[in-house]
C-alpha cells in the first residue's frame, strides 16, 4: 500500500522532506520505521531507537503501535521543546 512520508526540523535536514513509499499490507508506525533504519546511513543515524522521534499520522500524534491504511500520510520529528 502507498503511504507519503514527510520529515521535519533536523529530520528534514538529514533526509530530505520526505517521499512516497510502498509498504505492507499490516504495517505500523513502528516497523516503518524500522524499514526506514535498515536502509542504513543516513536513516539509521535519524531514526535510530536511541533517539527521541515523534510521529504524527494524518496530522495527530500517534504512538507507534497505530497501524497505516492506504494514502496514509506518517510524519517523523524531534520532540518539540519551549520555554
Amino acid at each position: 500500500m502507498k503511504i507519503t512520508l514527510r520529515y521535519f526540523a533536523s529530520l528534514r535536514e538529514a533526509l530530505g522532506p520526505g517521499e512516497s513509499l510502498d509498504v505492507r499490507e499490516g504495517s505500523t508506525v513502528e516497523s516503518l520505521r524500522d524499514e526506514l533504519i535498515a536502509r542504513g546511513e543516513p536513516h539509521a543515524s535519524a531514526l535510530a531507537r536511541k533517539r527521541a522521534v515523534r510521529a504524527a499520522l494524518n496530522h495527530a500524534m500517534v504512538d507507534e503501535p497505530t497501524p497505516l491504511n492506504e494514502g496514509s500520510e506518517v510524519a517523523f520529528f524531534p520532540p518539540v521543546t519551549g520555554g
